[in-house]
């Protein structure tokens, strides 16, 4: 609060430098005498409540300061009348529409509001807040809670802006005092009636604050006096003077036009008595003046803005010397006459200040060339606010392309201005020089370069300025400006580049859009090297969007050419590698491509550096894509091809037809071919690449079908050579199967008789009712024919009833009647309905096309034939085998299910020991001798187990026709697997087993075996494989083939386990090592050996181990001894350096000392903290190298030490820092005793019996916010108020 609360020592001797000096050394009762009361220095604060009323507070240091501060918050209560409330259910108070509104108020205004009810049901509400919220929420109060009244007032139409105000100020302020809303009629209405809506209360307020204004108004006159323009100076005076002492004397409102503005009507408003004065006292005025004298003179146009002067200042400086009128023409006139208009006496001293002033200003011009303004000038004018500043009413105007330079200013200032001008125009024709080459415009951004870097870099060189005229002006003249020697430098140098650019040539390089993203690199990083590799070379990659193949080079003929060959390069690199092939495989041996665990795929992708890419388990596609290089591409296929060989019958045959017919034979997104390949059980045809000119088509597949596939092929191929016809006809997409038939058999029945082929859509077609009929005119009429009479037929709808014994129903509606949706799609979507369940009936019913109907009932007869035919077989397979007979997701098991069209169970599974508990016992232990089971009676023995029977667990139950179910059980038993075993050497296991199993698994996924090694304990060579019959050879192979490589490892690996030894002093390990490891870890790399240094513990602390292959170990040991017998012919020295040059020498974090130490090859030790010599320094190297290094650091102790002593002196000059104690001298070099501080008279506590306050008493010194206990103890700091 006060700066006197602690002064310091130092400022407290300012504080007393008044006092004398023998007041320091004087007694302690004089320094009281002389020390500032205590009120004086901390004056009280006043205290009101103590001052009696009608009494004047007594003036002191804090009242004088303090200002009584005014709240922002007010309160008012308004109070609305029963008969004026617009909510009016008592009982509904505090609630409802009143209380919303309420809320919304104290929303839009942010005042508070408060409501309460009077006795009378009046309504009183208290509004808090600011002054301006509170007045919006009573104007909001009285429209929403408060009856509304309307009235009107006539007043003038002349009034309404006053009832307005400036910019509706005025109005608004009306309606929030009144609140009440005011309408007020449009300018363009003739109405005088003002409208007021609100309360009675406010009405008549509103009302009355109209009529006042109107009131004030009609009091008010105006009067307009027209006066000759040239008399209005006059009348104004000069600056306005005489007009604004009218204003001043009359208290009316004088408007003169300006002299910019041609009227002659003078404007005065006021009070009508006001107004008449005014008046009267412009028309004395003009009277007065009317018959002044007046000459003319005649001043050159130029001159005349010198007479008008800035802003007119000029003509009102005259006016108000002499009282003339000075009347210049208008800017646009052509006349020079100037009319002097005055008393006589006056003109001679005016016409005098005219010419003074006309002839005050000059305007000379200075040659120079255009080409040299711009230096003239300077960067950003500086060499112009040289002359400027020292004459400021001096104006110079450069004008482009003309060679002079216009000076206008004042007479006494022009020739020193103008000869400064013409002595840096001679400067700078004598040192400046300028040039113009021409260069072709194409050239011209290339010279600038990008960004301007090639023109700036030819500025900043040559000093000089280079001007490129920009694109529009299609200009070849390039202007170069300054040091002559630099001109024809830069110009000599520009002429190089464009010389050079004429000799460069523009590549097109034909580059497929594809590649160009691989060619630029994700961010830009491929095409960067390039770049980087030709930097004189533009590359410019065309728009994505542009769809355009075209790569531009641009640059020197030859780089382009390199450019070129090696992005060729690049590309035919990227085609080579890019190359991809399609193979078609069936889609049931995928899983076998793939392999378990991905094993066999990726193997095939490692081996052969290709990418495989299989279509999804879900698409219908058989297309494996293959891409890499092209004989890679090729060894791919090869080896999936033989997969699938392996695995199926399958055969290729070659069929030679001519190139010409290979489109037509494809057919429109190849839907002939296709409708072949279905057909003859899905055999894939491939055909050679388009253009190719080959006729050879290969198919592959099952070898009958691939035998019907050519057949059907070449029977096309020879319709198409002959006559081909084609025609289309549409049938409903359920028709399709139906006109197919059962194996195809309708519509080759159809293909027999008439020769021609029928062609149904694909799924992915998108007409799905086409069909196509292709061949010879008349076989495709005819097909045609018999098709539209098999569709006519299925459109004829029938029904037909068979009869279905119950017991079969239950098959054909299971699995939410599948068996009838399959007989729906092959039949032409026939509809078959079964009875109810419980119904009790065997009739079914048929309903579709009569064809149709009777082929599904056909159909259904031979499903019951089979379920009556249907017998149960058991197949016993040890349980054990039962999880690998099933395959993986149960697929092996699916394929014989559907294969021979049985069903198979396997039993529950049974855990045996270990799984569950132990064994269950024989039935014969479970009897007792005494005739108890178990704790009870038996009163019948057990009946005897045959020991030949199969357990439950092990029986599989085949359901179907005796002979599929015979050939399913064939199908199962090839599926239990056998077991074969491999001797292999024990220590060999557990490189075989690998890290965490991952080796035998990898071995057991890929052949898809089961390999059980024995365990440790067991010390047996003997490996089992267990798998099926076909997967065993493959994968004892293998095994043995790892047996062999792991033999192979073990003899390297005896060969790397050589070691060496070698003894080594312990003092040169940190040597042999490095720094971070740097040495030791190059020797390891380097010769492939581990070397191993002692443990800090080890008895035989001098010997490093080596081991690795012996020639390596050999090697190591000699690169170390090297190192070794280095280090011994070093020698180590020491020196004294001063221990406070040590810190400087290693500098910041060792910097100094690893540059000295790599600069001369040396090993620098400076003393530990605590050490017996601190200025002891050892240097270590060979002997050469130490002196060097010796001689540099005793130069830099020299070079440190006297900036240290230099600081040193400086020191003693200083104040010191520590205690200051009675010994401590004053400014005077006199010894002074302890300060006692700031010192005060009078203190309470020296006066009274209270001892000072404790400052660390929350009492005395409370902190704010914080609680403080009542106390009635008195306070030497006054009362509290708190």
């Amino acid at each position: 609060m006060s700066s006197v609360a602690v002064l310091t020592q130092e400022s407290f001797n300012e504080h007393r430098s008044g006092l004398v000096a023998e007041q320091a050394g004087g007694s302690s009762s004089a320094g009281d005498e002389e020390a500032p009361a205590y009120k004086d220095a901390f004056p009280p604060l006043p205290e009101k409540a103590a001052s009696p009323e009608g009494t004047q507070e007594p003036v002191n240091a804090w009242t004088s300061k303090i200002r009584p501060l005014k709240s922002s918050v007010i309160t008012q209560v308004f109070h609305v009348p029963l008969e004026e409330r617009k909510y009016k259910d008592i009982n509904q108070f505090g609630e409802g529409d009143q209380a919303k509104v309420c809320v919304d108020i104290m929303h839009k205004t942010g005042a508070h509001l408060e409501l309460s009810m009077a006795k009378d049901q009046g309504l009183s509400i208290m509004v808090s807040g600011k002054l301006d919220a509170v007045m919006k929420a009573r104007k909001e109060i009285v429209s929403r809670l408060q009856t509304q009244a309307s009235a009107t007032v006539a007043i003038p139409k002349e009034h309404h802006r006053f009832v307005i105000g400036k910019n509706g100020e005025k109005l608004q302020e009306l309606e929030l005092k009144t609140a009440t809303k005011i309408q007020i009629p449009r300018p363009d209405d003739p109405s005088n009636h003002i409208k007021i809506s609100g309360t009675k209360e406010g009405l008549e307020k509103a009302k009355h604050e109209i009529l006042l204004i109107s009131a004030e108004q009609d009091k008010r006159a105006v009067e307009r006096v027209n006066i000759d323009k040239v008399f209005h100076p006059f009348i104004t005076g000069a600056y306005n003077k005489l007009v604004a002492d009218m204003m001043q004397e009359t208290g009316a409102r004088i408007n003169v036009p300006p002299p910019s503005v041609n009227k002659t009507e003078i404007v005065i408003t006021g009070e009508k008595e006001q107004v008449a004065l005014a008046v009267a006292m412009i028309k004395k005025i003009y009277e007065g003046k009317k018959n002044a004298t007046t000459i003319a003179v005649e001043v050159k146009k130029s001159q005349h803005k010198y007479v008008i002067g800035p802003k007119g200042n000029t003509l009102q400086e005259i006016l108000e010397k002499t009282g003339v009128s000075v009347e210049i023409p208008p800017p646009d006139s052509n006349s020079e006459t100037v009319i002097l208009r005055g008393e006589p006496d006056r003109l001679g001293q005016a016409l005098t200040e005219v010419y003074a002033k006309a002839n005050s200003y000059t305007v000379s011009s200075v040659v120079a060339p255009s080409w040299l303004h711009r230096f003239i000038i300077g960067k950003k004018g500086q060499n112009l606010a040289k002359i400027t500043q020292q004459m400021p009413k001096v104006h110079i105007e450069f004008t482009e392309g003309e060679d002079k330079i216009t000076l206008e200013g004042p007479t006494k200032d022009m020739q020193m201005v103008q000869s400064q001008m013409e002595a840096i125009v001679t400067d700078l024709v004598s040192r400046m020089d300028y040039l113009e080459i021409s260069v072709d415009p194409r050239f011209h951004r290339h010279l600038i370069g990008k960004g301007g870097a090639n023109i700036n870099r030819i500025k900043d060189l040559h000093k000089v300025s280079v001007r490129i005229p920009p694109d529009n002006e299609k200009s070849h003249l390039i202007r170069i400006e300054g040091d002559p020697q630099g001109v024809q430098e830069a110009s000599k140098e520009l002429l190089e580049l464009a010389s050079r650019m004429e000799n460069e040539r523009t590549k097109d390089l034909i580059i497929e859009q594809r590649f160009h993203r691989a060619i630029i690199g994700q961010k830009g990083e491929k095409i960067k090297d390039v770049r980087d590799k030709f930097p004189e070379v533009i590359i410019n990659f065309p728009d994505p969007a542009a769809k355009s193949d075209i790569v531009q080079l641009r640059g020197p003929r030859n780089e382009v050419e390199k450019c070129s060959k090696f992005m060729a390069k690049m590309v035919a690199d990227m085609v080579e590698n890019g190359f991809f092939l399609s193979v078609p495989i069936f889609k049931q041996f995928h899983k076998n491509i793939i392999g378990k665990g991905g094993a066999n795929i990726k193997k095939i992708r490692e081996e052969t550096n290709t990418r495989i890419d299989l279509p999804a388990e879900n698409s219908n596609s058989e297309m494996i894509v293959i891409t890499g290089k092209k004989e890679n591409c090729e060894a791919a296929r090869i080896r999936i091809l033989s997969i699938q060989k392996e695995l199926a019958n399958i055969t290729e045959m070659e069929v030679s037809i001519p190139s010409k017919l290979h489109n037509s034979l494809i057919g429109s997104k190849g839907r002939f071919v296709r409708s072949i390949m279905e057909e003859c059980g899905g055999v894939h045809i491939h055909f050679p690449t388009e253009g190719s000119g080959i006729d050879t088509v290969t198919i592959r597949g099952p070898a009958e079908e691939v035998e019907k596939a050519k057949k059907q092929l070449l029977s096309l191929a020879q319709d198409k050579q002959t006559k081909s016809h084609t025609a289309e006809l549409k049938a409903k997409p359920e028709y399709h199967k139906f006109l197919i038939g059962k194996g195809g058999g309708n519509i080759r029945k159809v293909r027999d008789s008439t020769g021609a082929r029928i062609i149904f859509p694909a799924l992915d077609d998108e007409d799905q009712e086409l069909i196509t009929v292709v061949g010879t005119e008349e076989a495709v009429r005819e097909a045609q024919k018999e098709l539209e009479e098999l569709i006519k037929s299925l459109d004829n709808v029938v029904e037909d009833v068979m009869n279905v014994d119950p017991k079969h129903h239950r098959y054909f509606v299971a699995r939410r009647g599948q068996v009838l949706r399959d007989i729906a799609d092959e039949y032409g979507g026939v509809m078959v309905s079964f009875p109810r369940s419980g119904a009790n009936s065997d009739k079914v019913t048929l309903k579709g096309a009569k064809d149709c109907v009777e082929a599904a009932k056909k159909r259904m007869l031979e499903i019951i034939e089979d379920l009556d035919a249907q017998v149960t077989m058991e197949c016993v397979i040890p349980q054990k085998f039962h999880r690998s007979i099933m395959g993986p997701k149960g697929s092996r098991i699916q394929g014989i299910t559907r294969d021979h069209n049985v069903q198979i169970k396997f039993p529950e599974r049974v855990d045996g020991p270990g799984k569950g508990g132990p064994a269950a016992p024989p039935a014969e232990a479970a009897v007792q001798e005494n005739g108890e089971a178990n704790g009870e009676m038996v009163e019948e023995p057990a009946a005897p187990v045959d020991p030949t029977a199969p357990k439950k667990c092990d029986v599989i139950v085949l359901s179907g026709r005796k002979e599929r179910c015979e050939a399913a059980v064939e199908a199962l038993k090839a599926l239990v697997p056998v077991t074969t075993e491999v001797e292999v050497p024990f220590e060999l296991h557990r490189y075989i087993i690998g890290q965490k199993g991952s080796g035998i698994r990898k071995m057991m996924d890929e052949f898809e075996v089961n390999i059980q090694v024995p365990a440790p304990e067991l010390q047996s060579d003997i490996i089992s494989i267990t798998g099926l019959a076909n997967h065993l050879d493959r994968a004892k192979e293998g095994l043995l083939e790892r047996v062999k490589e792991l033999t192979a490892e073990q003899e390297d690996r005896s060969l790397r386990s050589f070691k060496l030894t070698i003894t080594v002093d312990p003092k040169y390990h940190p040597k042999i090592i490095g720094r971070k490891g740097a040495i030791i870890t190059n020797i390891r790399t380097e010769h492939d050996v581990n070397i191993q240094f002692p443990d800090k513990n080890d008895d035989n602390q001098d010997q490093i181990t080596i081991t690795g292959y012996e020639h390596k170990a050999t090697a190591a040991r000699d690169a170390i001894q090297a190192i070794v017998d280095e280090l011994e012919e070093m020698i180590s020295e020491d020196i004294t350096l001063d221990a406070r040059v040590h810190a400087r020498i290693i500098g910041a974090r060792g910097k100094g000392i690893r540059k000295i130490m790599d600069e001369f090859k040396v090993d620098l030790r400076f003393p530990q903290p605590g050490a017996a010599d601190p200025n002891q320094v050892f240097v270590t190297g060979r002997p050469e190298l130490v002196d060097e290094a010796i001689d540099h650091l005793l130069n830099l102790e020299e070079e440190y030490m006297a900036d240290v002593n230099e600081n040193e002196s400086k020191m003693t000059y200083m104040k010191p820092t520590g205690d200051r104690g009675a010994s401590s001298m004053d400014e005077g070099g006199r010894e002074r005793g302890s300060s006692k501080g700031f010192v005060v008279r009078e203190a309470p506590w020296q006066t009274g019996s209270e001892k000072a306050p404790d400052m660390s008493s929350s009492e005395d010194f409370p902190s704010f916010g914080a609680p403080v206990a009542a106390t009635n103890k008195a306070s030497p700091w006054g009362p509290k108020r708190f």
